[in-house]
C-alpha cells in the first residue's frame, strides 16, 4: 500500500480544513488484527456481565466529552447540532438494553429436557469482528455496528469512513480513558484499500454498512473466504399517505423523516406516494413547513438542515437532479435563495414526474431531494413502494389501524412505521430486505447475530 498517506478532515459548511489523520499501514492493520486476536480470549472469558461494565465506563467518557463530540459531528460532517443532540441518547438507551438482556440472551437455552438428557444452545463469540461504519452519524453508527459484537465477547477493528477520520481519533481516544483492555477495539484509518485489505486480514466477521454497491464486493469476499457477513446497505424507502391521513399532524413527522440530517440517513424516506385526494393538500402544506426550516450553520441551534457532507456528495445528488429535470421531472420546490453562498449546502427540492427511467428513480438520493407521485388504490400504492431493489424501511400514514397492519404486511422492507412512530427503539432488530442487506442489528436478533450457534447434548448423571 506503499507510504501512509493523510485523512484531510474538512468542514463542509464553509470548506476550512479541521485537521489530518495519517492512513493506516498494511503493517498497523496487521498489528490491530492480531492485537485483537491476542484479546479475545481474556475479553471473552469475562462473561457479558462483565464485559457491560467496562463498556459502560466507555459511555461515561462519551457523556462526559459531550460536547466535543458534538461540536464535532457538527464540524466534520454537517450535523445541525440541536437534532445531533438529540440523538445523542439512542447509544445509551442501546447499552443501557444490553446491559439489562445480554446476560440472559447469552446465557445457555435449554431446547429439550428429559430425566436422563439434557439439550441446550450455548451463543458463543464469533473471534475477530471486522466492521467498516460510514459517516452520517459517527456515535449512533459507532454503537449499532460495534457495540453487540462486543457485547457478545468478540473483539473489533474498525474502520470508520474517511469523511469522518477525527471522530474516529476521538472514538480511540475514549477507549483509551476508559481503560477497555488492549486489543479490545482497535481502529485502521484509510480509504477502500484499507478496508479492503481489512477484508482479506486474519478475521472471522464482517459487519459493513454503506453503499449496496460495495456491500455485494463484500459479500464476494466473504463467500470466498466463507465468512459470516452482516450487511446494511441502501435504501429507497417509501411513504405512503392515504386518503385518510391526519396530513395536519402528519406534516411534521414526514419533514422530518425526509429531511432529518439533509436527508443524509440510510433509512430516511426517499420516495413520497400521495393519495391523488390529497396530493394539491400535502404539497401546499409541507411547502409551508419547509418554508419555517432554517438552512445554515450547523453550529447553530436553530438549524434545521445543514450541508451535505462533501463536495463528491453534493456533485452526485445534483447529478441525479439535473438527470431528472433533463426528462421531464418537474421541481415542485426550490429553496436555492436560502442557501449559505459557501460550503457544500444543497436546497430541500420536492420533485415531480420521477420515472423508473431517471437516476432518481432507480438510484438512491442521499441528501434533501424527494420525489412525489400520487395513487388511487391502497394495491397500486403497495405495488409503487415495492417497486425497487431496496428493502430497508417503509412509512405508512393512514388512520385506519386495519388498513396499516394489512399494508404494513405487503410491504417488502425491514422495519414500518406508522403515523410518525419511531422504530429505531434498543429491542427492535434493524436491516433490510433486497438489496438493502441482510442479516440484523440491534436488539436480541442483532445480539445472537454476533454469535456462533452451538447445541450441546448430554447425559444428565
Amino acid at each position: 500500500m506503499g507510504a501512509a498517506a493523510k485523512l484531510v478532515s474538512i468542514n463542509p459548511s464553509n470548506g476550512q480544513v479541521l485537521g489530518e489523520v495519517e492512513s493506516s499501514t498494511t503493517d498497523q492493520l496487521v498489528a490491530a488484527v492480531t492485537a485483537a486476536r491476542k484479546a479475545f480470549p481474556a475479553w471473552r472469558a469475562l462473561g457479558a456481565e462483565g464485559r457491560v461494565k467496562i463498556l459502560q465506563k466507555l459511555f461515561n467518557d462519551f457523556n462526559a466529552h459531550k460536547d466535543e463530540l458534538l461540536q464535532l459531528m457538527a464540524k466534520e460532517m454537517g450535523w445541525p447540532i440541536a437534532h445531533a443532540a438529540r440523538t445523542f441518547d439512542a447509544p445509551q438507551d442501546r447499552l443501557k438494553w444490553n446491559i439489562e438482556n445480554a446476560a440472559r440472551l447469552l446465557a445457555p437455552e435449554t431446547t429439550m429436557e428429559t430425566d436422563k438428557q439434557l439439550h441446550q444452545v450455548h451463543y458463543e463469540p464469533w473471534g475477530v469482528y471486522a466492521v467498516i461504519a460510514p459517516w452520517n452519524s459517527p456515535l449512533s453508527n459507532f454503537s449499532l455496528t460495534a457495540l453487540q459484537p462486543l457485547v457478545a465477547g468478540n473483539t473489533v477493528v474498525y474502520k470508520a469512513s474517511e469523511e469522518v477520520p477525527l471522530f474516529g481519533k476521538a472514538l480511540n481516544e475514549s477507549f483509551k480513558r476508559a481503560g477497555v483492555p488492549d486489543g479490545v477495539f482497535g481502529q485502521v484509518f484509510g480509504g477502500p484499500d484499507i478496508g479492503e485489505a481489512l477484508m482479506h486480514s486474519d478475521i472471522d466477521h464482517i459487519h459493513f454498512t454503506g453503499s449496496t454497491a460495495v456491500g455485494k464486493k463484500l459479500y464476494q469476499i466473504a463467500a470466498e473466504r466463507f465468512l459470516p457477513i452482516t450487511l446494511e446497505l441502501g435504501g429507497s424507502d417509501a411513504g405512503l399517505v392515504f386518503e385518510d391521513a391526519d396530513i395536519d399532524r402528519m406534516i411534521g413527522p414526514i419533514f422530518w423523516e425526509k429531511f432529518l440530517n439533509t436527508g443524509q440517513i440510510c433509512s430516511s424516506l426517499k420516495r413520497l406516494f400521495v393519495h391523488e385526494s390529497r396530493y394539491e393538500e400535502l404539497i401546499t402544506k409541507l411547502k409551508a413547513f419547509i418554508a419555517t426550516q432554517k438552512i445554515g450553520d450547523p453550529l447553530d441551534k436553530s438549524t434545521a438542515m445543514g450541508p451535505l457532507v462533501s463536495e463528491k456528495q453534493k456533485k452526485l445528488l445534483a447529478d441525479q437532479l439535473q438527470d431528472a429535470i433533463g426528462q421531464g421531472a418537474k421541481v415542485l420546490l426550490d429553496e436555492r435563495d436560502k442557501l449559505p453562498k459557501q460550503g457544500c449546502y444543497f436546497e430541500p427540492v420536492l420533485l415531480g414526474g420521477v420515472t423508473k427511467q431517471m437516476r432518481a428513480g432507480c438510484e438512491e438520493l442521499f441528501g434533501p431531494v424527494l420525489p412525489i407521485a400520487t395513487f388511487k388504490t391502497d394495491d397500486e400504492a403497495v405495488r409503487m413502494a415495492n417497486d425497487t431493489q431496496y428493502g430497508l424501511s417503509a412509512y405508512i400514514y393512514t388512520q385506519d389501524k386495519g388498513r396499516a397492519k394489512r399494508v404494513a404486511s405487503q410491504l417488502q422492507a425491514g422495519s414500518i412505521s406508522h403515523n410518525g412512530v419511531g422504530y429505531f427503539q434498543s429491542p427492535n432488530p434493524f436491516g433490510g430486505y433486497k438489496h438493502s442487506g441482510m442479516g440484523r442489528s440491534n436488539g436480541q436478533v442483532g445480539l445472537r447475530t454476533c454469535c456462533q450457534v452451538k447445541t450441546v447434548s448430554t447425559e444428565k448423571i
